[in-house]
Protein backbone atom coordinates (compact mmCIF):
# COMPACT_ATOMS: atom_id res chain seq x y z
CA UNK A 1 0.00 0.00 0.00
CA UNK A 2 2.77 2.44 0.95
CA UNK A 3 4.73 1.64 -2.21
CA UNK A 4 1.66 2.15 -4.44
CA UNK A 5 0.91 5.53 -2.85
CA UNK A 6 4.50 6.75 -3.33
CA UNK A 7 4.51 5.66 -6.99
CA UNK A 8 1.18 7.42 -7.61
CA UNK A 9 2.46 10.62 -5.94
CA UNK A 10 5.59 10.64 -8.10
CA UNK A 11 3.47 10.18 -11.23
CA UNK A 12 1.25 13.09 -10.26
CA UNK A 13 4.17 15.49 -9.73
CA UNK A 14 5.64 14.45 -13.07
CA UNK A 15 2.33 15.29 -14.75
CA UNK A 16 2.16 18.68 -13.01
CA UNK A 17 5.68 19.57 -14.15
CA UNK A 18 4.77 18.65 -17.72
CA UNK A 19 1.80 21.03 -17.93
CA UNK A 20 3.04 23.87 -15.70
CA UNK A 21 5.50 26.07 -17.71
CA UNK A 22 3.92 29.00 -19.52
CA UNK A 23 0.20 28.84 -18.72
CA UNK A 24 0.11 27.32 -15.28
CA UNK A 25 -2.75 29.62 -14.24
CA UNK A 26 -4.97 28.35 -17.10
CA UNK A 27 -4.41 24.63 -16.41
CA UNK A 28 -5.79 23.02 -13.30
CA UNK A 29 -6.06 19.54 -11.90
CA UNK A 30 -9.30 18.65 -10.09
CA UNK A 31 -8.87 18.95 -6.33
CA UNK A 32 -10.75 15.72 -5.79
CA UNK A 33 -8.12 13.82 -7.80
CA UNK A 34 -5.16 15.40 -6.00
CA UNK A 35 -6.32 15.32 -2.40
CA UNK A 36 -6.10 11.56 -1.78
CA UNK A 37 -2.54 11.46 -3.05
CA UNK A 38 -1.40 14.40 -0.93
CA UNK A 39 -2.97 13.09 2.27
CA UNK A 40 -0.35 12.59 5.02
CA UNK A 41 0.94 9.05 5.36
CA UNK A 42 0.14 7.40 8.70
CA UNK A 43 3.18 7.44 10.97
CA UNK A 44 2.30 3.97 12.20
CA UNK A 45 2.71 2.62 8.67
CA UNK A 46 6.14 4.22 8.33
CA UNK A 47 7.53 3.10 11.67
CA UNK A 48 8.50 -0.47 10.68
CA UNK A 49 10.34 0.74 7.58
CA UNK A 50 12.14 3.50 9.46
CA UNK A 51 13.19 1.11 12.20
CA UNK A 52 15.13 -0.98 9.69
CA UNK A 53 16.33 1.84 7.47
CA UNK A 54 20.06 2.48 7.07
CA UNK A 55 21.98 5.31 5.49
CA UNK A 56 24.12 4.63 2.40
CA UNK A 57 27.61 3.48 3.40
CA UNK A 58 30.47 5.96 3.12
CA UNK A 59 32.75 4.41 0.44
CA UNK A 60 35.93 5.52 2.22
CA UNK A 61 34.78 4.20 5.58
CA UNK A 62 33.60 0.98 3.95
CA UNK A 63 36.98 0.47 2.29
CA UNK A 64 38.80 1.09 5.56
CA UNK A 65 36.50 -1.36 7.33
CA UNK A 66 37.31 -4.04 4.78
CA UNK A 67 41.00 -3.40 5.26
CA UNK A 68 40.63 -3.19 9.02
CA UNK A 69 41.31 0.57 9.16
CA UNK A 70 44.63 2.42 9.53
CA UNK A 71 45.14 1.52 13.19
CA UNK A 72 44.59 -2.17 12.55
CA UNK A 73 46.87 -2.03 9.51
CA UNK A 74 49.68 -0.42 11.53
CA UNK A 75 49.26 -3.07 14.22
CA UNK A 76 49.48 -5.82 11.61
CA UNK A 77 52.67 -4.34 10.17
CA UNK A 78 54.27 -4.03 13.62
CA UNK A 79 53.42 -7.62 14.50
CA UNK A 80 54.95 -8.85 11.25
CA UNK A 81 58.16 -6.90 11.90
CA UNK A 82 58.57 -8.15 15.45
CA UNK A 83 57.76 -11.74 14.52
CA UNK A 84 60.42 -11.90 11.78
CA UNK A 85 63.02 -10.05 13.85
CA UNK A 86 62.61 -12.51 16.71
CA UNK A 87 62.98 -15.47 14.33
CA UNK A 88 66.42 -14.16 13.37
CA UNK A 89 67.88 -14.22 16.87
CA UNK A 90 71.28 -15.88 17.06
CA UNK A 91 72.21 -15.08 13.43
CA UNK A 92 75.83 -14.03 13.74
CA UNK A 93 77.16 -10.53 13.26
CA UNK A 94 79.11 -9.94 10.05
CA UNK A 95 80.22 -6.50 8.96
CA UNK A 96 78.33 -5.63 5.78
CA UNK A 97 76.11 -8.72 6.21
CA UNK A 98 72.55 -8.43 4.95
CA UNK A 99 70.95 -11.90 5.05
CA UNK A 100 70.61 -14.88 7.41
CA UNK A 101 72.91 -16.85 5.12
CA UNK A 102 75.77 -14.35 5.31
CA UNK A 103 75.07 -12.90 8.75
CA UNK A 104 74.02 -9.34 9.60
CA UNK A 105 75.47 -6.06 10.65
CA UNK A 106 73.06 -3.70 12.44
CA UNK A 107 71.66 -1.88 9.41
CA UNK A 108 71.63 -5.03 7.29
CA UNK A 109 69.51 -6.74 9.91
CA UNK A 110 66.99 -3.89 10.08
CA UNK A 111 66.86 -3.58 6.31
CA UNK A 112 66.28 -7.32 5.86
CA UNK A 113 63.46 -7.41 8.43
CA UNK A 114 61.57 -4.48 6.91
CA UNK A 115 61.97 -5.73 3.35
CA UNK A 116 60.85 -9.28 4.06
CA UNK A 117 58.20 -8.61 6.73
CA UNK A 118 56.31 -5.69 5.16
CA UNK A 119 57.97 -5.04 1.79
CA UNK A 120 59.52 -1.69 2.79
CA UNK A 121 62.98 -0.93 1.45
CA UNK A 122 65.03 1.13 3.89
CA UNK A 123 68.33 2.91 3.18
CA UNK A 124 71.47 0.82 3.38
CA UNK A 125 73.11 2.27 6.52
CA UNK A 126 72.01 3.43 9.96
CA UNK A 127 72.78 7.13 9.39
CA UNK A 128 70.52 7.25 6.34
CA UNK A 129 67.85 5.15 8.05
CA UNK A 130 67.82 7.75 10.84
CA UNK A 131 66.97 10.47 8.31
CA UNK A 132 64.29 8.44 6.52
CA UNK A 133 61.78 8.11 9.36
CA UNK A 134 59.48 10.33 11.41
CA UNK A 135 60.85 11.39 14.79
CA UNK A 136 59.27 9.64 17.78
CA UNK A 137 59.52 10.66 21.44
CA UNK A 138 60.98 8.02 23.71
CA UNK A 139 57.73 7.74 25.66
CA UNK A 140 55.74 7.21 22.45
CA UNK A 141 57.80 4.39 20.97
CA UNK A 142 55.90 1.37 19.70
CA UNK A 143 56.95 -2.08 18.44
CA UNK A 144 58.60 -1.81 15.04
CA UNK A 145 60.00 1.69 15.55
CA UNK A 146 63.73 2.09 14.95
CA UNK A 147 66.10 3.03 17.77
CA UNK A 148 69.46 4.66 17.02
CA UNK A 149 72.72 5.05 18.88
CA UNK A 150 76.04 6.92 18.84
CA UNK A 151 78.58 4.12 19.23
CA UNK A 152 81.43 5.92 17.45
CA UNK A 153 81.23 9.42 18.84
CA UNK A 154 78.22 11.69 19.37
CA UNK A 155 78.46 13.38 15.99
CA UNK A 156 77.28 10.42 13.96
CA UNK A 157 74.62 7.71 14.02
CA UNK A 158 76.41 4.39 13.93
CA UNK A 159 74.01 1.75 15.28
CA UNK A 160 70.33 0.82 14.86
CA UNK A 161 67.88 -1.71 16.24
CA UNK A 162 64.15 -2.47 16.22
CA UNK A 163 62.09 -1.55 19.27
CA UNK A 164 60.05 -4.38 20.81
CA UNK A 165 58.32 -3.28 24.03
CA UNK A 166 58.93 -2.30 27.65
CA UNK A 167 62.30 -0.74 26.84
CA UNK A 168 63.56 -3.74 24.88
CA UNK A 169 64.97 -3.71 21.36
CA UNK A 170 66.44 -6.32 19.02
CA UNK A 171 69.62 -5.73 17.01
CA UNK A 172 72.81 -7.19 15.60
CA UNK A 173 75.31 -5.68 18.04
CA UNK A 174 78.94 -6.21 17.06
CA UNK A 175 81.65 -8.63 15.95
CA UNK A 176 81.70 -11.85 17.93
CA UNK A 177 78.00 -11.54 18.82
CA UNK A 178 74.68 -12.49 17.24
CA UNK A 179 71.24 -10.90 16.84
CA UNK A 180 69.95 -10.42 20.36
CA UNK A 181 67.49 -8.54 22.57
CA UNK A 182 68.88 -5.73 24.73
CA UNK A 183 67.44 -3.03 26.95
CA UNK A 184 67.55 0.72 26.46
CA UNK A 185 68.21 1.23 30.16
CA UNK A 186 71.39 -0.85 30.11
CA UNK A 187 74.25 1.50 30.94
CA UNK A 188 76.04 1.11 27.61
CA UNK A 189 72.95 1.75 25.44
CA UNK A 190 71.44 4.38 27.73
CA UNK A 191 74.55 6.58 27.37
CA UNK A 192 74.56 6.24 23.59
CA UNK A 193 70.86 6.48 22.76
CA UNK A 194 70.33 8.99 19.94
CA UNK A 195 66.58 8.79 19.37
CA UNK A 196 63.83 6.84 17.67
CA UNK A 197 62.28 7.02 14.23
CA UNK A 198 59.11 5.57 12.73
CA UNK A 199 59.48 4.41 9.12
CA UNK A 200 57.14 6.13 6.69
CA UNK A 201 54.78 3.27 5.88
CA UNK A 202 54.01 2.63 9.55
CA UNK A 203 53.73 6.35 10.32
CA UNK A 204 51.12 6.73 7.55
CA UNK A 205 48.92 4.05 9.13
CA UNK A 206 48.95 5.48 12.62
Amino acid sequence: MLRQRLIATAALFAALLAIAPAHAAERTVPTAAVAPLLAPLPVANLAPALAHATLPADPVALMQAKKGGPVEEASRLRQALVALAMQLRDVRYVRGGHSPATGFDCSGFVRYVFAHAIGLKLPANSARQFLAGVKVKRGDMQPGDLVFFHTRGKKRISHVGIYLDNGRFIHSPSAGKSVEVSRLDEAYWARRFAGARRPERIAQNG
